[in-house]
């Protein structure tokens, strides 16, 4: 017997058509290249999203089409999210950090017909337009005082395109499973591959983002999206905030600049942020030169890598700030799993607090996790079984974007993340690497990132990566690479007696290397791959047959 009720779509412009009804003065404020600080409400933002949708149709754009963007987080990026993908077209953010052989690769792979770039990455395209031949022209996202100069074929002014159509158009009632995003994975081994979400999973993410459990969203709420728009959605914050009404603040082209960020998150009152460990390096140790504050921010989300222990207890303990401790993929919209306590957590203080946080969480609602052998057997949620970590849910991707049957998720209809990880009686994760970056000494595992986040809590490191690294007798072992804080001469063997205590001794380094600067990837995670291509020939001191 079916129900009886309502069977409505869930659609990327439900949220929209909510938050216009029912929060049309809600704020949103964006840095840009050509504004200061430009805001406005979100009843004109509805009306310019409309424009968006009426302007691609004036462009002739396919009813199917993949719209590109090369941008930063700004309101005409966010105008774009919504407009593009009512209007029944996908979305496609690409990430402006790529390689250029990896740009070409994703704008053809996907088809792109339009990209809306930034002034910034002008040049960028310049170089590679022949190399893109389904792409009809290009819109830069800026004024008409404010356009540059170009040699970009079939030009067109953002401002001077939208602001031209009217603030009429009728959403179409699209089925819920229509394309709506594409997003490109990093791609550190071989070609970066396409994850196409939907608007019924983009809808579900942004629901199960905003609940009490995860980042408790609301409409008194001052949203800071710090995290790229180009990269898995700004971790879902563009629909969640509209979702719930939450003002939204932008930081454009000075997402990693400390004071712009302090600035923000003072006058504009911002309560909520999110960005990966990096960007709070640096901020981090901005505020502690500066002496300024951070009095309005409650929390912040921090995913993309593990986040450190000492970091968490920074926010905490100097500026009132809970992290929200997260792990997710772009194949996953991108949340898990999200570190909030159940009552059997409340109480944890000391050295049980600290192994408590540096977990990444439990599965948000919408996720089922679990963590297998090799055989593919389930292992126990008991904290110290080790396994493959599996993943299924609402919002998590089947297949890649034209790579029919690749996604890993298989035989049994899970996905397979890549990562191994432990999963504790209560449910909360804890990933201990990647699977191709597990360090295994002596036919056991060693994980890098327990290692990492000891390391950083040194005062005189300010950032840390561990790799496997040949070793004659252990086949690999732990090598320490450490960027000491400014002017510290950190002494090796003092960093390498800081982990007495803290691990087993076999899992303690054997050497460390002291680096100017640490590789990232595209996504500002460790490149491990690279760092272990730059290390090559290094030679453990106590690997006498090397």
């Amino acid at each position: 017997m079916r129900g009886l009720m309502m069977d409505a779509p869930l659609l990327i412009t439900t949220i929209l058509r909510h938050a216009e009804r029912n929060h049309p003065d809600q704020e949103i404020v964006s840095v840009t290249s050509d504004h200061e600080r430009h805001r406005y409400r979100y009843r004109e933002f509805a009306d310019r999203a409309r424009q968006v949708a009426n302007a691609l149709d004036q462009l002739g754009a396919g009813s199917e089409a993949r719209i590109a963007t090369i941008a930063w987080n700004d309101f005409r990026h966010l105008e774009l999210y919504y407009g593009v993908s009512g209007s029944g077209r996908v979305l496609h953010t690409i990430n402006p950090r790529l390689f250029e052989e990896q740009l070409v690769y994703i704008i053809n792979h996907a088809e792109d017909e339009w990209i809306f770039v930034d002034p910034a990455f002008i040049a960028m395209l310049e170089k590679v337009e022949d190399q893109c031949p389904t792409v009809k022209g290009y819109v830069v996202m800026t004024s008409a005082e404010a356009m540059p100069q170009t040699s970009l074929k079939n030009v067109q002014c953002y401002e001077t395109l939208v602001s031209a159509q009217s603030t009429q158009y009728n959403w179409p009632e699209l089925d819920e499973r229509t394309a709506s995003c594409l997003c490109y994975t990093s791609g550190t081994t071989g070609n970066p591959k396409g994850v196409l979400y939907d608007h019924r999973s983009s809808v579900l993410h942004a629901y199960g983002m905003a609940l009490p459990d995860t980042t408790s969203l609301s409409a008194t709420d001052a949203v800071l999206a710090v995290v790229p728009m180009f990269h898995v959605n700004a971790w879902g914050f563009p629909y969640a905030s509209l979702l719930v009404g939450a003002k939204m603040v932008f930081p454009g082209p000075k997402l990693s600049v400390p004071e712009t960020l302090t600035d923000l998150i003072n006058d504009e009152q911002v309560t909520v942020a999110g960005a990966v460990p990096t960007v709070w390096l640096g901020l981090l140790d901005y505020i502690r030169k500066t002496g300024r504050s951070l009095e309005p921010l409650n929390r912040t989300c921090i995913g993309g890598s593990a986040c450190p222990v000492s970091m968490m207890e920074e926010f905490r303990d100097e500026h009132g700030v809970t992290v929200l401790h997260a792990w997710g993929m772009t194949e996953m919209s991108p949340l898990g799993v999200l570190n909030r306590p159940k009552p059997a957590q409340i109480g944890l203080a000391g050295e049980e607090l600290r192994e408590q946080i540096a977990k990444q969480g439990r599965a948000v609602p919408g996720v089922e996790i679990k963590i297998t052998d090799d055989d593919n057997n389930e292992l126990p949620w008991d904290g110290e079984a080790y396994g493959a970590l599996k993943v299924r849910g609402y919002w998590v991707c089947a297949d890649y974007y034209r790579l029919d049957g690749t996604a890993g998720s298989h035989e049994d209809g899970w996905f397979e993340t890549g990562d191994v990880a432990t999963i504790d009686p209560h449910g909360f994760l804890k990933i201990t690497d990647r699977t191709k970056d597990v360090i295994k000494s002596g036919g056991e595992w060693i994980s890098s990132i327990e290692l990492e986040n000891i390391a950083v809590a040194h005062p005189q490191v300010q950032e840390a990566a561990v790799v496997g690294h040949i070793h004659t007798k252990w086949q690999e072992r732990p090598l320490l690479v450490v960027v000491p804080n400014p002017g510290e001469q950190p002494d090796q063997g003092e960093l390498l007696s800081w982990f007495d205590g803290k691990v087993a001794k076999w899992w303690i380094p054997n050497g460390v290397v002291f680096v100017e600067e640490i590789p990232h990837t595209a996504t500002g995670k460790i490149s491990k791959l690279t760092l272990r291509n730059q290390l090559e020939d290094y030679r453990f001191p106590d690997d006498d047959a090397a």
